[in-house]
């Protein structure tokens, strides 16, 4: 399990919240690779910078939680949570997603790399689709977007 620091250019996801990202492996791997600690900034905070939080399939879904605890008390703008779920059963990938919302109640901006989408979307505020254009489009789970049409992939 590693919680790491990256770099970003800027992009803008709403704080508090939970958004999912959606698109080609190619695509979302662009956007976790824009994310940049210096330039990330909480409203009328100073730069708190991007903490990324992933695990592998022989972590616990205890250990996966401690690590999102972790993430939060460094009190950063945005917390990357790339394919924490990977190996849990259905109770482990419940727990771990529960965490999310807690995460984000702290005020960062939570974006979700999963390998799971539909359930990641279960707690999610919202979606971000990256195109593999570059293109980023965010959607409001308002909006009713139907978890059965999303792909593996998407």
């Amino acid at each position: 399990m590693s919680i790491t620091t990256g770099p970003s250019q800027g992009l803008r996801l709403p704080s508090g919240q939970v958004t999912v990202l959606l698109g080609p492996a190619c695509a979302r791997h662009a956007v976790i690779d824009a994310l940049d600690a210096a330039t990330a900034r909480r409203p009328g905070g100073p730069a708190c910078g991007v903490v990324t939080v992933t695990s592998n399939a022989a972590r616990t879904s205890e250990e996966r939680v401690t690590a999102l605890r972790q993430a939060g008390a460094h009190r950063p703008a945005i917390v990357l949570v790339a394919r924490l779920t990977d190996g849990l059963d259905h109770v482990g990938r419940r727990t771990v997603l529960t965490e999310l919302r807690t995460l984000a109640a702290t005020g960062a901006a939570v974006l979700v790399d999963d390998a799971d989408p539909v359930a990641a979307l279960s707690v999610a505020d919202g979606v971000l689709r990256a195109g593999a254009d570059g293109s980023l489009r965010p959607e409001s789970l308002g909006a009713a977007v139907d978890p059965a049409v999303i792909r593996p992939g998407d």
